[in-house]
């Protein structure tokens, strides 16, 4: 397996990238043209800010894309986001997704930044970690003291180093937060 910048995926490849974010992520790239449209921008178009550029990483096993995972500057360059990490469903729990952050971490930090940063939304129906269908207006600190991941995608950032930073009540609708965590590089 290798780690290569995605402005250097042909076609097939990007289409593959693409793919994995309806497949994983239906609830922010429903149909395959909107997944096809998000690579297009995010790796045709990169961003600068200040001293930042955005960065889109793919891990690659011969012409197959197994995961792929984008860094957005913010903060003239101190501060990036991780938008998106999506790792093809095959190939989840086998490291793949740790090698792509860390990938980007290096990056990030050779870069000049300081932090990495991402929203984890809690969106799902039911909820799955201890902040879904709770009033977060009442006592928040306790409730991020208690926070629970469950099966949710925060319990794979804090396993990786990552803290929660905050939340953002209702994000997504009533009792669907949007958590914000990060991990100093």
């Amino acid at each position: 397996m290798k780690i290569v910048n995605m402005q250097t995926l042909n076609q097939v490849q990007r289409t593959q990238a693409a793919q994995m974010l309806t497949d994983e992520l239906p609830l922010g790239w429903a149909t395959l043209a909107d997944a096809l449209e998000e690579v297009a921008d995010r790796v045709d178009n990169t961003e600068r800010d200040g001293k930042g550029e955005s960065l889109f990483l793919a891990a690659l096993d011969g012409e197959d894309v197994l995961g792929w995972v984008g860094m957005l500057p913010s903060y003239n360059g101190n501060v990036y986001e991780l938008h998106p990490l999506v790792v093809r469903h095959d190939q989840q729990r086998k490291g793949i997704g740790t090698l792509l952050v860390h990938a980007l971490e290096k990056e990030a930090k050779k870069r000049g930044g300081l932090t990495l940063w991402l929203g984890a939304d809690d969106e799902r129906a039911g909820g799955e970690t201890s902040l879904a269908n709770a009033d977060l207006y009442d006592d928040l600190p306790l409730r991020l003291r208690e926070f629970n991941a469950g099966t949710h995608q925060a319990s794979f950032y804090l396993k990786i180093g990552f803290k929660v930073i905050g939340v953002m009540p209702d994000a997504n609708g009533i009792g669907k937060p949007d958590i914000y965590m990060a991990k100093r590089l």
